[in-house]
């Protein structure tokens, strides 16, 4: 297990430069079973990460290009009428896949985002009155420019909570953009990535997430994180049930990737940003300086606040 990890991250790694900890999350994302948003400006490499996850995983892969005029029979497909047999045939979309990379989904309308929702959530589509199963496994990785950017659709809070994570590449490092500079072109290792596991061996890492120890005292301390969230006048409104066991198998997705066996508060606090930053909003939306308040700094609030030990 340990060294097929190894080989997808150092893989994944020879295409994005500099980035090892956006890939431990995103790989922690898809062995957890969920969906991955990427935000971040034009041109940072989200959709070679997504199209890069696919080939190492060795999956069937599919990109749709959201657009305004994009409509939801474009992901999930329709019937056609043919006259000699004189009946319909379904003709799937491209959500028909194990791999969708849903790019620049917030440029499309908040419809056609919507045809997405029972897709992540049951994996499954509803057309035409019949229900249809999807691959498995089946993962959404979507891409997002950010909201101050011309003609983007805010995605709303449920479709935001299908993403078990959002992450953010953000620039490159020095010595990464400086091995740009000289002529390393990810597009042409890109074509070269060979897969370096199989779906029934990422089903294993999967089940194996499944299997990682938490104790007692660290459930009482996640338990104590999501109360936090719902109660502390600086939240205008608290984490879920369901986001806190997102963020739960997430860490333990962490942990295994860490090659441990069980939680620590770490796993908790390293995947706390990806996982519920974009599923709590806090009450005062400017800091004292009359500067927009990050996102962050919430977070901080809530891992200050709350002591690692139960008093």
């Amino acid at each position: 297990m340990r060294t097929l990890i190894d080989s997808v991250l150092n893989s994944v790694g020879t295409v994005l430069l500099g980035k090892e900890h956006q890939v431990k999350l995103a790989l922690a994302c898809l062995f957890a079973r969920g969906h991955l948003l990427i935000e971040d400006l034009p041109g940072m490499g989200k959709t070679t990460l997504a199209q890069c996850l696919a080939k190492v995983l060795g999956l069937q892969y599919e990109r749709v290009q959201f657009t305004s005029d994009l409509l939801p029979a474009d992901i999930l497909g329709f019937a056609i009428y043919e006259r000699e047999q004189g009946s319909f045939r379904f003709q799937h979309g491209p959500v028909f896949t194990q791999v969708l990379l849903a790019d620049e989904i917030n440029r499309s309308t908040p419809k056609t985002q919507s045809a997405l929702l029972e897709a992540m959530e049951e994996a499954q589509v509803s057309i035409e009155g019949q229900t249809r199963e999807l691959p498995e496994p089946f993962f959404v990785i979507a891409t997002q420019n950010p909201l101050s950017q011309a003609g983007t659709y805010p995605l709303p809070e449920s479709q935001l909570d299908r993403f078990l994570m959002r992450i953010s590449l953000g620039y490159p490092s020095r010595s990464a953009e400086q091995a740009l500079f000289n002529g390393v072109d990810p597009r042409r290792i890109l074509s070269d990535i060979q897969p370096v596991i199989d779906a029934q061996q990422l089903q294993e890492i999967q089940n194996q997430v499944q299997r990682i120890k938490a104790t007692e005292q660290l459930l009482d301390y996640l338990q104590r994180l999501v109360d936090f969230t719902r109660y502390d006048e600086s939240f205008s409104y608290g984490l879920s049930t369901r986001g806190a066991l997102a963020w739960l198998r997430a860490a333990k997705a962490w942990a295994m990737i860490a090659q441990r066996e069980y939680l620590l508060p770490e796993d908790l606090q390293t995947v706390l940003p990806a996982v519920v930053g974009h599923r709590v909003r806090g009450i005062h939306t400017h800091s004292h300086s009359g500067a927009p308040e990050k996102p962050q700094s919430i977070l901080e609030h809530l891992t200050k606040s709350v002591s690692v030990l139960s008093n």
